[in-house]
């Protein structure tokens, strides 16, 4: 075995600059000494695109790590089952449903995510050592060489967190890969994640805020904004819970604990979080737009001026990246000849009706319908689940789709109303609601309103009463963002709240419980008129509480079921819902929250998994 597969998925250490430089057309390593490349700006900042580059992969966070991860919740739910495949075993859908094998056929391969990141963190720790020699970042009027440093302390600790998000423990590597440190063994996720913690402090002195130099105008480049996020994000996970082996030794069996045993440690995690978020609050730099469109508008527009809402997105180029083919309305575009695009990820069929009707994200995050941009009007077959995410839309972009599965739309990796909410939830921890409220009201007057909001806000008077309004505010903001899991994951609720889904999907189907007086279908005329370029207007009937089908049947030319069994259990309606239910999990989430690191890179090396995966 090639020995840097561990690390790198078979790339040579010693390509790292040429691969990092191919992209900006600068000079490869071997025209030039490292000297020259870190004590050149232009030069170095290929060395930070260099990340970027690991990023857009296929494997990587472009094809593996956005699509998969994240899903299955009780917001977020993997669309696409492939047909009569089992989910159990299929390449896609097992890495939703809680059975990922370490054989998975999608991410078995010596170039797949695990390597991806690591591969882009091999790259982030030979230019920071190399940036500490020859970078003069000591000086502080050399402003864009400092800049450049603090990014690569950000991303590879934006890496660190998606890796342990994703693996639980991983090995601990912070410097270059030599001969004598190619294999080693995980690392215990605390001790991972507290070293990113410094270096993400260490980074905040070295950026920039947004639009404070040339840099940071774009959210595609790392500001200080985004490191003090990231850094209060870690901390309340590591504040929280997640799956551990129970034993030493004992790959097979596992417990839900608390990261940090000492309660005074997670009381000091939650003060990094409150002061983290308060103090870019208090700077000023980030705005919240008083619309909750006008953040993902801007996002499917490819605006990325800082400053707004927006404080950090993954960048792609037109023909990379498949953000809007994952989490967008299921569309059919112009260039394409089938619907084949949006909604492999959509909303749980509950997720609607866990919305109040007045809240203003609810018809933002949750579309039933199918969009056909060469028509301008709604497609039908609201079967199965029915649902995508609108807060991604291709009728929102500004340019045509040129490629089959890329669509361009960067990963929006935080916005401002993440900093909202993490600092009521920190405050809440640390002195209770009447403090931590203030930060969580602008987020939630945007939504409901300020009367409304303040009646919510009111209702939660104590201290676990307010960390409930958190949890579901949290819910309602983000879905669609990938973050709702590992929410669940660090409060110790995933699968509390996958077994609490599981069983409103179910009420949903039979429409008894508290859906019981919902339509058993939903009503809907042919579509828009030709004039139409959003779909916003168009109107569906038998969503809301009270609405009945005797009035559909009236108003409405024509009909579908959405979520709803028939009781012909061998119609193909009644096949695909039960399959919707029964696939939202298919063992315990709680005991099978990580994936297995994948057998390539356990062969042959010192890692061993854990959680029953057998290797």
């Amino acid at each position: 075995m090639n020995k840097y597969k561990y690390i790198l998925g078979a790339l040579a250490i010693g390509g790292m600059f040429t691969s990092c430089s191919d992209p900006l057309d600068a000079p490869n390593k071997s025209a030039m000494s490292e000297d020259v490349i870190f004590s050149t700006e232009v030069l170095a900042d290929a060395a930070v695109m260099g990340l970027h580059q690991s990023f857009g992969e296929t494997n990587s966070y472009r094809g593996r790590y956005i699509t998969y991860f994240g899903t299955n919740n009780d917001a977020e739910i993997f669309n696409n089952y492939g047909g009569a495949s089992d989910p159990a075993t299929d390449k896609e859908a097992s890495l939703a449903v809680y059975t990922a094998a370490v054989d998975n056929s999608y991410m078995n391969t010596d170039n797949n995510a695990w390597a991806k990141l690591y591969e882009g963190i091999e790259r982030a720790n030979k230019a920071i050592e190399s940036m500490k020699v020859y970078g003069k970042i000591d000086d502080e009027t050399n402003t864009n060489m400092r800049q450049l440093y603090g990014e690569l302390l950000t991303l590879r600790g934006m890496i660190y967190f998606d890796l342990v998000k994703a693996w639980g423990d991983v090995p601990y590597r912070f410097e270059p890969v030599t001969g004598e440190t190619v294999y080693i063994p995980k690392s215990d996720r605390t001790i991972v994640l507290k070293k990113v913690l410094d270096d993400l402090l260490e980074a905040e002195d070295y950026l920039g805020w947004p639009n404070e130099n040339k840099y940071t105008v774009s959210v595609e480049r790392v500001s200080k904004s985004f490191a003090k996020g990231l850094r209060a994000r870690i901390a309340l996970f590591l504040a929280g819970y997640s799956q551990w082996p129970t034993a030493e030794g004992d790959h097979n069996s596992s417990e839900l604990r608390y990261n940090l045993s000492d309660a005074s440690e997670r009381q000091e995690m939650y003060q990094i979080a409150r002061d983290e978020c308060v103090s870019i609050i208090n700077a000023g730099v980030n705005t919240l737009p008083s619309s909750f469109e006008t953040n993902f508008r801007a996002l499917c527009e490819e605006n990325v001026t800082a400053g707004n809402e927006s404080i950090f997105e993954i960048p792609f180029s037109a023909g990379r990246g498949r953000v809007c083919w994952t989490y967008g309305i299921k569309t059919k575009v112009n260039n394409w000849t089938k619907l084949a695009s949006g909604g492999k990820v959509g909303p749980t069929p509950t997720l609607w009706y866990d919305y109040d009707p007045g809240d203003a994200r609810r018809n933002i995050t949750c579309i039933p319908y199918q969009w056909d941009e060469n028509t301008t009007k709604v497609i039908s077959g609201l079967s199965g689940g029915g649902w995508s995410f609108g807060k991604l839309r291709y009728e929102w972009m500004k340019r045509i789709v040129t490629s089959t599965n890329d669509d361009g739309i960067n990963w929006q990796v935080m916005r401002y109303a993440d900093i909202y909410m993490m600092a009521a939830e920190a405050e809440n921890q640390l002195t209770g609601p009447s403090n931590a409220a203030q930060y969580i009201r602008p987020v939630m007057n945007r939504a409901y309103g300020s009367a409304k909001a303040n009646t919510l806000i009111s209702a939660a008077s104590s201290q676990s009463a307010f960390q409930l309004l958190i949890e579901d505010e949290r819910k309602f903001e983000f879905a669609g963002e990938a973050l709702r899991k590992v929410d669940l994951m660090r409060w110790g609720k995933l699968s509390s709240k996958l077994a609490e889904t599981k069983q409103k999907m179910i009420d949903l189907a039979n429409r008894t419980g508290e859906y019981a007086d919902y339509p058993q279908k939903v009503y809907y005329n042919d579509g828009l008129d030709a004039e139409s370029t959003d779909a916003d207007g168009f109107t569906i009937y038998g969503l809301e509480k009270g609405q009945t089908d005797d009035e559909g049947k009236a108003a409405y030319a024509n009909n579908s079921r959405i979520f709803h069994l028939s009781g012909d259990a061998t119609s193909d309606n009644d096949k695909k819902v039960n399959a919707y239910i029964n696939n939202l999990y298919l063992n315990d989430p709680n005991s099978h929250m990580f994936w297995p690191i994948w057998r390539t890179f356990c062969q042959g090396t010192l890692l061993v998994n854990d959680y029953g995966y057998g290797e």
